[in-house]
């Protein structure tokens, strides 16, 4: 009988990874090709982008509401010293991020959109090497090596190859860099109380719309407010389907964040580590069967190089974890308060948190 529940459990835990993999997928290639699919009739990707931050604040506001009112414990509102000290940096890199990303549709195929985003992972370990997050090993540098050259591989001699997109999404992945080290450092001052995704991104998105309106405003402010698209339109028909296809994107960002959380809660962040890698060849897959993107074999040998670092570098991680043993969790791990359905992570789980936040940079 004790036999039998434990195969009825683990048969059960198994079909809930799997449906949280499957949830995580649906949202994250889901966004990527809505991204490609919106900026092909709608040229304004910083203003899409704004509308998406818009969405994720309205969400994240609605859902700490609830959470109030069904705990009845107020949730954290950081100081304006904090807000403005802290967060600031951390919501202007990702606004940059975002941006560029997104901006990089205009010009690139989702294929070279993907490989290029993969290569975040690689200033990531730099600025952890420059803020001391990590220690500076044989491993990272043959990791960084084999990134670095499975993304010259991909790129070179590619027949959809645009070097005003990839000059975008490279430095969107360069800011990544900047971005998820700052967001570690952030997430593990256990003292502002962001540990929950939620309180995070209802934080980050005011600072970053306001750090993006730069750009909207120099880049695609004139042809908006003279666009029929928005500002412009000459029937409310087309203008509700533009309205509705932004609102779409914006619960898609959303309900990416919070897959990505929920998945790491209920398996571990190596879990989101290795679901990150196979999600990367499902685009690319689905990039050239459904949109036809043109992929060289060399393009492909350079890609499988680049996931190979990747690879390895979950592989150190995951060892080091073990090897390690358990210790005091601090940081995002730290008793994270997860009323919206989740349950607390396990030790063991949140010592791999820094692979969380690697691959949460990937999908933009």
């Amino acid at each position: 009988m004790g036999r039998w529940a434990l195969d009825v459990a683990f048969v059960w835990k198994a079909v809930l990874s799997l449906g949280l993999v499957l949830l995580y997928y649906c949202f994250s290639i889901g966004i990527t090709f809505y991204n490609k699919w919106l900026t092909k009739s709608f040229h304004f990707p910083l203003f899409m982008t704004m509308l998406h931050l818009a969405v994720i604040f309205l969400f994240s506001a609605l859902s700490r509401a609830l959470v109030q009112c069904s705990s009845h414990r107020a949730r954290v509102v950081l100081s304006w010293t904090d807000y403005l000290r802290r967060v600031a940096p951390t919501a202007l890199a990702t606004a940059l991020d975002v941006g560029l990303s997104n901006w990089s549709f205009l010009y690139i195929t989702v294929s070279l959109y993907t490989m290029t985003k993969s290569s975040a992972v690689l200033f990531i370990l730099i600025f952890s090497l420059i803020f001391k997050l990590e220690e500076l090993r044989a491993a990272l540098v043959l990791v960084v090596l084999l990134i670095a050259g499975g993304l010259f591989m991909f790129t070179y001699k590619s027949t959809q190859f645009n070097m005003e997109g990839f000059a975008l999404v490279l430095g969107a992945s360069f800011i990544g860099g900047i971005r998820w080290t700052l967001t570690q450092m952030l997430l593990q001052k256990a003292e502002l109380g962001l540990q929950n995704p939620i309180d995070t991104m209802f934080h980050l998105q005011p600072l970053m719309f306001l750090g993006l309106f730069p750009l909207f405003a120099i880049f695609e402010g004139l042809h908006l407010s003279t666009s029929e698209k928005i500002f412009r339109f000459q029937d409310t028909g087309p203008l509700l389907r533009v309205l509705g296809s932004l609102f779409l994107g914006g619960i898609l960002a959303f309900g990416l964040g919070f897959s990505e959380f929920l998945l790491v809660s209920r398996t571990s962040s190596l879990t989101l580590s290795i679901a990150g890698i196979f999600k990367e060849v499902c685009t690319l897959l689905l990039a050239a069967h459904l949109l036809g993107d043109q992929i060289s074999l060399l393009n492909w040998l350079g890609f499988a190089l680049c996931l190979s670092g990747i690879s390895l570098h979950v592989a150190l991680k995951a060892l080091h974890s073990k090897g390690d043993g358990p210790k005091p969790v601090k940081g995002l791990g730290s008793t994270p308060d997860l009323e919206l359905l989740l349950r607390s992570s396990q030790p063991e789980e949140d010592d791999n948190g820094e692979e969380e936040k690697e691959y949460f940079v990937a999908q933009g």
